[in-house]
């Protein structure tokens, strides 16, 4: 039985894990999004295959990948030795510019779930805008249209999307397409315009790297806050992250900081606390390559 515990948001239980998970209100209503992920960017061969399993056996549903993380094969290895019924899962994978040509999107999907040992993927999306526009968003963004309607993914999104950007995808796409734009988003990069656009066109935010590479963990307003509330400066992060209602995919090969991770639940910040971390903003952006769009 689900409980209410937020806007938009119910808890699940699986295997006596409680978690949070997100409900779209428009294309997407019904379907369960769970809002604590497990990301696996950096991590490869057996690094990715037991960060994967182990967070698979402690109660995480959801799994986060990437075609140019090249560890699909080692995160579906995990995904089939854990044992886990394929419907209980909920897996992302994110399609790389090189394959955004139409001559390679939909046969780079197929390639994915190969090596992911699955029939379908939860959620595919477009890993990085093309900016400079040797392939028109209309044509790739058709593409990853098809890879849904074909049935190899049951969701479709974007990553590292601006504003503008988002847009032309809303254009191309219709209202309720994209499920959710997987952005950079920490206490040092609160990326708002980005999320308020979201929010308005019911698009769930996705904060990949929430604890900027540890620098936030290490913050005296972030520890202050977690002295008071008993619990870590990750689980203060995290509940930040999820009480504005959310996802976020922390990576982390070590089980300590695998279960530790999914304590924020416990945690319920009061008003104080969410605006001493919205004071932190300092566009302290560290996913910036040289072909990353012009940040909003």
């Amino acid at each position: 039985m689900s409980q209410a515990v937020g806007p938009n948001c119910y808890s699940l239980m699986i295997e006596d894990k409680i978690m949070c998970t997100h409900i779209d209100q428009t294309d997407n209503q019904n379907y369960h999004v769970p809002t604590m992920g497990v990301g696996t960017f950096r991590l490869q061969g057996n690094d990715a295959y037991q960060s994967v399993k182990t967070a698979l056996k402690l109660g995480y549903r959801h799994i986060d990948t990437a075609q140019v993380y090249n560890n699909e094969a080692d995160v579906g290895k995990a995904i089939v030795d854990s044992q886990i019924p394929r419907s209980e899962l909920f897996i992302t994978t994110k399609i790389w510019m090189d394959n955004l040509d139409p001559n390679r999107f939909l046969n780079s999907t197929q390639e994915s779930l190969f090596k992911l040992k699955t029939d379908y993927v939860d959620l595919l999306l477009v890993h990085w805008p093309l900016n400079d526009e040797s392939i028109p968003m209309s044509r790739y963004l058709n593409e990853l249209r098809k890879a849904k309607t074909q049935g190899f993914t049951r969701h479709i999104g974007v990553s590292n999307f601006t504003r503008k950007q988002m847009q032309q995808a809303i254009d191309i796409l219709g209202e309720g397409e994209i499920l959710t734009n997987q952005i950079e988003l920490h206490p040092y990069l609160q990326n708002r315009s980005v999320s308020e656009f979201c929010q308005k066109h019911n698009i769930l935010v996705t904060a990949y790297m929430p604890f900027a590479y540890g620098d936030v963990l290490k913050d005296k307003v972030i520890q202050a806050i977690a002295v008071k509330h008993k619990v870590t400066p990750a689980q203060i992060v995290l509940a930040w992250i999820v009480q504005q209602g959310f996802a976020t995919i922390p990576s982390s090969t070590k089980s300590k900081n695998l279960a530790s991770n999914l304590e924020y639940e416990q945690v319920q910040l009061c008003a104080k606390d969410m605006a001493s971390i919205a004071m932190l903003e300092r566009n302290h952006r560290l996913a910036n390559p040289d072909f990353a769009p012009d940040w909003d």
